[in-house]
């Protein structure tokens, strides 16, 4: 993330908050976010200055109107255009989306497994970790074969590493300093 997506997020999502529009900036932000990430022409039009302020802006109402966006971001749109920052869109949705599950009192864990887990494992685990961080905590699943077996679960800048990669490395360095 960087300063400026934080800068940007926070003070859309106190306009947010004033209008009562969380929801509708949230899923706006979030949709053309995933627009961005995945149109190479769309960061191409933005980031060649060959394109003037008055057309970057009227690709930004079109796609505002296709997306049915909430008027208040398409005018934060408008601004990181003007400003040339549409590069730090993912930077602001990240953000918006951080700021907002936290005021709300939620929190997000990234829970790595080995292979596919039955939902009663990710109950559990949610029900162990909302124990320890004191907050609802929303689950995001990921599967990653290098880690043989086990779970890693980030939450912030925690990390719990319940891994068979982790133990296996733990009894590497036990057995090596003794």
């Amino acid at each position: 993330m960087s300063a400026i997506g934080k800068r940007y997020a926070r003070a859309l999502l106190a306009l947010a908050q004033e209008q009562n529009q969380l929801d509708a900036v949230g899923r706006g932000l979030a949709d053309f976010s995933a627009t961005w990430e995945t149109s190479a022409e769309l960061r191409e039009l933005f980031d060649n200055p060959a394109y003037s302020q008055d057309e970057r802006r009227k690709v930004v109402e079109g796609v505002a109107k296709r997306m049915g966006m909430a008027p208040m971001l398409k005018n934060a749109l408008f601004l990181l255009s003007d400003r040339r920052r549409m590069r730090y869109v993912p930077d602001v949705a990240a953000d918006f989306l951080a700021l907002a599950e936290e005021r709300a009192g939620r929190v997000r864990a990234e829970v790595v497994t080995a292979g596919p887990m039955p939902e009663s494992y990710y109950a559990e685990l949610q029900k162990a970790l909302e124990g320890v961080t004191g907050k609802n905590v929303v689950l995001v699943k990921r599967q990653d074969d290098s880690l043989i077996g086990g779970v890693v679960a980030r939450v912030g800048d925690k990390v719990f590493d319940g891994s068979l990669k982790a133990r296996l490395a733990e009894l590497k360095d036990e057995l090596l300093n003794r």
